[in-house]
């Protein structure tokens, strides 16, 4: 492609990103690198009603967090700004009015009662879509029915006004999308737009294809919510005379719900107990919060992963790739048409895999870090081995502290129900016999060696040592379960093993 790969991720700052808008913008910063391009981010403030204060810098971190970097955005401003539709609001109004003077759109006085009339007038009428279009306008109070006079003295007094865009009656809309095909709309399907609001702020339809088409957007690769105003947009860069630089477009597939039936929405990660957010928000004015990936434990590059892949795939079984990999891999012909199911044990099963191909050093960080939040003070070297033991075991980073903190703490509690089925004359034997043979032990002791002394153990009491073996875990971690008993042995050491058997041992009542 002779002509530089520009394209854009426009979100609102009307609250927290939502997962699909993260996708969107992933989507869209993949195609531009794979192509040798640009992304930039734009801030599509128009609806100043619902600007939401703090969501802006949400935008920002949100990215951050997850590597998405733009080369032109409000923080890192390129020739072609602003990067915020509220600081681009006077050069709207010109390109709408050229619009008007060309006879492609038209002022129109219409109060909201009478717009509300004309709604209940059409649904009397049992018409299925109530709505102003070539047909209605001739009815309404527009610069299309008023007289010309008229309406100067209308403009000129102030009174309020929008500017609609005028769709013709009878023409065949064609739209070659990049993952659907050819899209094509009748034009009596659709109703004629507000391009400028009465506050004299531009809608998102008009200010979307000037700021586009001035920042030089190659490709819009955007939602599917935005497809059915595609066909607006298409005759938008026809009146403008701007088809021989429209943009290629891009609608992506829906997230649906777990259970397919519907768009993925914040009520669903309430309900079933997942964020939709990638990182936490909090609104300071109305106290309203969400909780995010990123503070759930969710790694970087494991959310990346797992956000590819929720609509596209690479035609290949491999499933784990890095940033630069899903970059070279990544084509907007294996994105899917249809809706993809929100599988939150996919994205843990991804941060799983990423956790495990850390280091130990790094994963005993996690542990370092956690243990000093509880006021403990854990070793590197013990914190690699603990991490060694327990990564099989874990989801997330905090986990690793969970499975491992009995190896740092003293022992004071035990589980009641093991300890009520399993502490028995049989592993008190069994136990006594060991912890003597554990203070006497002197030597490399590992977790062969801590097995052996175990097994010889049982064997002089006469005892098989698969009848004592729950009792044995309980008596030196507390629990039924866990990590390889040996190697939690090999790292606590003959003394420790000892020592919190003879704890148990005078601590468990013992069964008859």
């Amino acid at each position: 492609m002779s002509k530089e790969v520009r394209v854009r991720f426009a979100p609102s700052p009307t609250g927290p990103l939502h997962i699909g808008g993260v996708r969107t913008a992933l989507y869209n910063y993949l195609f531009a690198k794979k192509m040798g391009g640009k992304f930039l981010l734009r801030i599509e403030d128009t609806d100043q009603a619902r600007f939401v204060p703090g969501a802006e810098d949400y935008i920002q971190e949100s990215l951050a967090w997850l590597g998405i970097s733009a080369e032109e955005s409000p923080w890192k401003p390129g020739e072609n700004g602003p990067y915020r539709q509220s600081e681009r609001k006077e050069s709207y109004m010109q390109y709408a009015l050229n619009l008007v003077e060309a006879g492609h759109a038209y002022y129109a006085f219409d109060t909201s009662e009478e717009l509300e009339a004309m709604r209940e007038r059409l649904t009397a009428a049992r018409v299925v879509q109530p709505q102003y279009n070539s047909i209605t306008r001739t009815q309404m109070k527009n610069s299309l029915t008023l007289p010309a006079e008229e309406v100067k003295e209308r403009l000129a007094s102030g009174e309020p006004y929008v500017i609609r865009v005028k769709i013709p009656r009878k023409e065949e809309v064609r739209l070659n999308d990049m993952i659907r095909g050819w899209v094509m709309v009748h034009s009596s399907t659709l109703d004629d737009k507000v391009l400028m609001k009465s506050d004299g702020m531009p809608t998102y339809h008009l200010a979307n294809i000037v700021d586009d088409h001035l920042m030089g957007i190659t490709h819009v690769i955007r939602g599917e919510e935005w497809l059915p105003s595609a066909p607006l947009h298409v005759l938008l860069y026809k009146f403008f005379g701007w088809e021989d630089t429209m943009p290629q477009f891009a609608h992506l597939p829906l997230l649906l719900k777990p259970n397919g039936n519907g768009k993925l929405s914040k009520r669903d990660g309430d309900k079933l107990g997942f964020p939709v957010f990638p990182i936490n928000w909090e609104n300071k004015e109305t106290g309203e919060t969400a909780a995010g990936f990123r503070e759930q434990g969710y790694l970087q590059d494991a959310f990346l992963n797992f956000l590819a892949f929720l609509g596209w795939n690479p035609g290949i079984e491999r499933e784990i790739f890095s940033l630069e990999e899903l970059i070279d891999a990544f084509s907007i012909e294996r994105i899917g048409k249809s809706g993809t199911k929100f599988d939150i044990e996919k994205a843990k099963w991804y941060n799983e895999q990423y956790l495990r191909s850390k280091s130990n050093q790094e994963l005993a960080l996690f542990i370092i870090d956690d243990a000093a939040k509880e006021g403990v003070e854990v070793n590197q070297k013990v914190a690699e081995q603990a991490a060694e033991l327990t990564k099989g075991r874990v989801t997330f980073p905090g986990d690793l502290w969970k499975e491992s903190k009995f190896l740092f703490v003293t022992l004071n509690s035990f589980d009641e129900d093991i300890a009520s089925k399993k502490w028995n004359s049989d592993a008190v034997k069994v136990l006594s016999h060991y912890a003597k043979a554990l203070k006497d032990f002197e030597g490399t002791f590992d977790a062969e060696t801590a097995k052996s002394l175990l097994g010889s153990s049982a064997e002089s009491e006469g005892i098989k040592l698969g009848k004592v073996m729950q009792a044995v875990r309980l008596s030196v971690t507390g629990s039924g379960t866990g990590p390889d008993l040996m190697e939690v042995f090999a790292i606590l050491g003959p003394q420790e093993v000892a020592k919190r058997i003879q704890f148990a041992l005078d601590t468990l009542p013992v069964l008859a």
